[in-house]
């Protein structure tokens, strides 16, 4: 099973509001995940985000691969491999 950190979309139209989850690749984009790792806000300037680190790192560790985007969120809040 190939396990993605990628973004869940939530919010009303044009306002869009992401959580940071982890799910099996063949799922769908809002459909089921395995957990929830954080939040991002691309609406508020400058753009908002939170992780939980401990679960982030556990999830990398495991073999988890993160999408480009959450790679960048993952780099600005100091998360590495």
């Amino acid at each position: 099973m190939a396990v993605k950190i990628r973004l869940r979309r939530m919010g009303q139209k044009k306002a869009p509001f992401y959580r940071i989850i982890v799910a099996d690749s063949r799922s769908p984009r809002d459909g089921r995940f395995i957990e929830e790792i954080g939040t991002y806000d691309p609406s508020t300037e400058p753009s908002t985000f939170k992780v939980n680190e401990e679960l982030a790192k556990k999830w990398l560790a495991n073999g988890a691969q993160p999408t480009d985007v959450v790679g960048k969120i993952f780099k600005l809040a100091g998360i590495t491999k």
